[in-house]
């Protein structure tokens, strides 16, 4: 490792370059005047990874964005094959106004790399690339089996990924994937994620009269959908934060005692949380404390509301429709598809008189968690010691990555989730950001990782 170390420290400036070239790529896959972009994008971490010295370099078409494969399994079949998982597309910048420089041209400010994909996730997963180039370049074999695969459609929900994934079962089979799109605890805690929630995203539309009504004509005589709407959301949760829906926790799996331990050795400020925040008092399930709640607990939350009179002045009117979406966010072993007809079932149940309700349900997907007694967590765990100097914490996060149950259940693959970034990073906001000390030493970081797996 002296003399990857050495190398990765002599080409420090030139893997910043290198990074704020493909930054400079506006490779926004949700808007589709983008998409030569996006193909650019994919073009170009093509060509380097070829560069890099990565084997069968292929750009895979799909019917939205192109996936790029890689390999290099030269270590033998009886060394562990990783495969290492990231995206390349990005986030649309809006609203631009409220960036300090341009989103697409990198800009270095306070000791980071300011850019739209800056942490999420291109940054984040070319501290992968230069730490196989450092093997390459320096003549020195790579412990492990090597797969990359990386694709352009994560921010839109990757609809052609697991369709990929399940064609090339063969191609991309594998002992572990390696992820680095989550965050670190703090700027100097590095933390390993093994869990994330799943997700239920769901629309409700509440229709009463054939048309809008006067509401003084009709007001008191008629059920009002946004009335009706916003009794029935009123009854999914109770005041203490726990979820109504008849059957909704039945397959909750409860935290062990090693995982409370673990959440208690965080150190997390509630004082400073709420602060930053500016509220007075966190709310969330008794019994559970704040960090529990917000990424080991499962959650209901209305994400938006209409219907009605919404322009300057008043109006008095009693709205014909009225909707809103709602997510679930789920914990092992929730399953999203039952969970969402548990909440279509509920909503109908609870629809009163005089209205009608309807559930459609947008996208999901599965929670998942990684076993602390992996050695693939073992192997990371080390890694972050020899890099950081201090052994990591373990956390889950309250987000979903979805693709990471897929590769368990399609690949048979656990996932181990290095992330470098923080969640300070303003990852989807205006002034995203990523500390380059940190993409430094996710690069060192990631190559001792390769090479600590080689001790389990």
């Amino acid at each position: 490792m002296q003399k990857i170390t050495q190398y990765l420290d002599e080409q420090a400036e030139r893997h910043e370059q290198e990074l704020f070239e493909l930054l400079r790529i506006p490779s926004i896959s949700t808007d589709p005047a983008f998409k030569p972009e996006v193909l650019k994008a994919a073009s170009h971490l093509r060509d380097h990874l070829a560069r890099v010295g990565m084997e069968e370099v292929m750009l895979h078409e799909t019917a939205g964005n192109p996936i790029i494969t890689a390999m290099h399994a030269r270590a033998g079949q009886d060394k562990p094959t990783v495969l290492i998982y990231g995206h390349y597309d990005v986030q649309p910048p809006d609203p631009e106004d409220l960036w300090d420089s341009p989103p697409f041209e990198p800009t270095i400010k306070n000791g980071a790399v300011f850019a739209r994909g800056a942490s999420d996730d291109k940054g984040q997963m070319f501290t992968h690339i230069k730490s196989i180039e450092a093997f390459f370049k320096t003549g020195t074999d790579l412990p492990v089996n090597i797969k990359l695969l990386l694709e352009g459609e994560e921010e839109i929900g990757s609809p052609n990924l697991l369709p990929f994934i399940q064609d090339k079962k063969e191609l991309l089979s594998c002992d572990m994937v390696l992820i680095s799109d989550t965050a670190m605890f703090d700027e100097n805690v590095p933390s390993i994620t093994y869990g994330l929630r799943g997700l239920a995203y769901m629309e409700i539309e509440v229709t009463g009269p054939n048309r809008d009504l006067h509401s003084g004509v009709y007001g008191g005589g008629v059920q009002n959908p946004a009335n009706a709407l916003c009794e029935m959301l009123a009854r999914v949760k109770d005041d203490k934060g726990v979820i109504r829906i008849p059957g909704f926790y039945d397959k909750v799996k409860s935290l062990s005692v090693e995982e409370r331990k673990a959440y208690r050795q965080l150190p997390f400020n509630e004082s400073a949380y709420k602060r930053h925040l500016d509220i007075e008092e966190v709310y969330g399930e008794e019994d559970f404390s704040t960090l529990e709640r917000v990424s080991a607990r499962p959650s209901f939350d209305i994400n938006g509301m209409w219907g009605g009179y919404q322009a300057e002045g008043a109006k008095t009117v009693l709205p014909s429709k009225a909707n809103a979406k709602v997510s679930m966010r789920l914990v092992p072993d929730q399953d999203p598809r039952e969970i969402a007809q548990l909440f279509k079932d509920f909503i109908k149940s609870i629809t009163p008189p005089g209205v009608k309700s309807s559930v459609r349900e947008h996208h999901g997907g599965r929670p998942a968690s990684v076993d602390f007694n992996f050695y693939g967590v073992k192997a990371a765990a080390k890694a972050y010691k020899s890099v950081y100097g201090k052994d990591p914490l373990y956390t889950r996060e309250g987000g979903s990555i979805p693709i990471v149950a897929d590769f368990k259940e399609t690949l048979g693959a656990d996932s181990i989730l290095m992330g470098f970034g923080l969640s300070s990073d303003a990852i989807h906001s205006p002034n995203e950001h990523f500390a380059l000390k940190d993409f430094h030493r996710g690069i060192k970081t990631s190559a001792t990782f390769f090479n600590c797996l080689s001790d389990f």
